[in-house]
């Protein structure tokens, strides 16, 4: 499984500065003109997009909880 973390709407260093204050060990990219998020659309952060492997789209809008997050995780894991 992949996880990419995608900022929009901000510099590339709020993006970094966010990395770091968070501690994240992921992958994260600046779409500073939005070209990731409306190929997806996705209106506004905070937002979700999980790729299953067959290549099913899942987005979720919003601020979803740990336990959300990780049955979607674990969904994906299984399919």
């Amino acid at each position: 499984m992949q996880v990419t973390g995608v900022a929009w709407n901000g510099s590339g260093g709020d993006m970094q500065d966010f990395v770091n204050e968070n501690g994240l060990s992921f992958t994260n990219i600046n779409d500073a003109a939005g070209e990731i998020f409306a190929r997806f659309n996705v209106p506004y952060q905070p937002a979700w997009v999980f790729i299953a492997k067959d290549g099913t789209v899942t987005t979720r809008i919003g601020v979803i909880s740990d336990l959300e997050l990780e049955e979607e995780l674990n969904r994906l894991a299984t399919n």
